[in-house]
Parts: structure tokens; C-alpha cells; sequence
């Protein structure tokens, strides 16, 4: 009988581990693809005029790191510890984003399309719904709002159990800090431009949501997180998010320092 129900419990277990391995390969893909779709038009790029390759670097460690937070022993932990889950949403909402960011997408892939095939990407990065997309104020409340519907409702526990709800919530983690910031750090061209104390306002104001809700999870954490973990799950996602968020800045005020310093005659290299 032992040994029966020992079998039983054994089978149960893969079978749980083979249910956790298909969302992870199904979140893990598109990130893998991004990166050999990256590559590729560095590689044609490089062939016709250069690009730099630091921004290919930023690409792959970013792309790693994506990878990171939703396949392998991390996002394994991160079902049942709220820190580990927490370290994988900074790398995965924050870090990866910001480093993707930077290695400027758009631009590569308008230099490595065909003419033609470059102006109906201008023609759509252009269209309302871009603006929409795009605009700091949008993409604020779908990052930072989302993150208060995550944690202050039982959405973090609900994921755990529902596979779908799973995949959604961590796409939209990625795609809204993705969004947010690049629309506060203008990388690649960006026909909706908005001006530097507009981006800046709403930056303040996001990093002042997400500071309150750091605070908020240390002190009643989700439902269904232990304190203990609740409180360092906050503290990490507080210090963890300046850290990622003081780039954000420096990168904002340079940008702004450079477009308003005044023109003199003389060429700094």
C-alpha cells in the first residue's frame, strides 16, 4: 500500500512538473525569437553599415534575463516563494525592459527592412493607435496600475492556479514596462514626442505609485503571502525598483541636459 501510494505521488509530481514546463517554454519562446530576430538584422546591418555592438550586448543580456524570469529554477521558486517571484517581476517588468529599450529595436529594424517595407512601419508607428500606446500617461496606469490590481487583489494568487491567467499577467508585466519605458526614455524614433517635463511629471508620479506599493505589500501582503516574505518581497521591489528607476532618471536628464545646453562653436569629443 506504501509503495502504491508512493507511485502514485511520484507520477503526480511530474505530472505537476511537465504542467509547470509548458507555460514556462510558451512565455520563454517569444523572447528567444526576439533574440535570434535580433541577431539576424544586427548581422545585415553590420554588412551594410555599422551598428553598434553594445546594443547588441544590451539585446542579449536583456533577452536573458527575460528568459530568466519566466523559465528555469527561478520562475520554478517563484510559485511558492513571494521573493523569488518578486526578484523575477523586477527582472522581467524592470531590468530586461529598460535593457531592450536601449538597444533600440525599432531603430535596427527600420535600417534593416526594404524601403517600402520601412515607410508602412513609419506610416503605422504614426497611427493613433501608436499615440495611444505610446503616451507616458497610458502606459503608466497599464504598469504601475496593473501592479495594484496584481497585488492588492487576489489576481497573485488566482494566477497561480489558472495556467492562462498565469501567461497573461506575466506578458502583461513585461509589455507594460516595455511600454512605460519607452515612452519616458526616447530611444528609437518616436513620431508622438512629448516634452521633457511632461515625461518627467508622469515619472515622478509612477515612481510614487510604485513606492506606495512596495510599502503597502510589506505592510498587508497579498493574499496568501507569508509576512515574512511579504516584507522582503516589499523591500526588494522598493530598492530594487530605485535602482532600475535612478537609470531611467539619469538617462531622461541627460537626454533633457543635452537637447536645452547652448550651441557654441566648439565640438566636445
Amino acid at each position: 500500500m506504501n509503495i502504491n501510494t508512493h507511485i502514485h505521488y511520484h507520477h503526480g509530481t511530474e505530472l505537476d512538473h511537465m504542467a509547470g514546463i509548458v507555460p514556462q517554454l510558451i512565455l520563454a519562446l517569444p523572447f528567444a525569437l526576439a533574440f535570434g530576430m535580433y541577431i539576424y538584422a544586427a548581422v545585415r546591418s553590420i554588412r551594410k553599415k555599422s551598428w553598434p555592438i553594445y546594443r547588441t550586448v544590451l539585446w542579449s543580456i536583456g533577452t536573458l534575463l527575460a528568459v530568466m524570469a519566466v523559465a528555469g529554477p527561478l520562475a520554478d521558486l517563484a510559485h511558492t516563494d513571494f521573493v523569488a517571484h518578486m526578484f523575477s517581476h523586477l527582472l522581467l517588468g524592470m531590468l530586461a525592459p529598460l535593457l531592450m529599450v536601449l538597444s533600440a529595436p525599432m531603430t535596427l529594424l527600420l535600417k534593416s527592412l526594404s524601403t517600402p517595407l520601412a515607410r508602412r512601419l513609419t506610416r503605422l508607428l504614426r497611427s493613433w493607435p501608436s499615440r495611444i500606446l505610446t503616451h507616458p500617461m497610458i502606459t503608466s496606469l497599464l504598469n504601475i496600475g496593473g501592479l495594484w490590481i496584481l497585488y492588492t487583489t487576489n489576481v497573485y494568487s488566482l494566477m497561480h492556479e489558472n495556467t492562462l491567467l498565469y501567461l497573461v499577467v506575466h506578458f502583461h508585466i513585461f509589455a507594460a514596462g516595455y511600454l512605460f519605458t519607452m515612452s519616458i526614455i526616447y530611444i528609437d524614433p518616436m513620431p508622438h514626442r512629448l516634452s521633457f517635463l511632461y515625461r518627467s511629471i508622469i515619472l515622478v508620479i509612477s515612481l510614487a505609485g510604485h513606492g506606495m506599493l512596495s510599502k503597502l505589500i510589506y505592510a498587508h501582503p497579498p493574499t496568501g503571502v507569508p509576512l515574512d516574505q511579504a516584507r522582503v518581497g516589499g523591500m526588494l521591489m522598493y530598492y530594487g525598483g530605485d535602482a532600475v528607476d535612478i537609470v531611467i532618471i539619469f538617462i531622461l536628464c541627460l537626454h533633457w541636459f543635452r537637447a536645452t545646453r547652448p550651441r557654441t562653436g566648439l565640438i566636445m569629443s
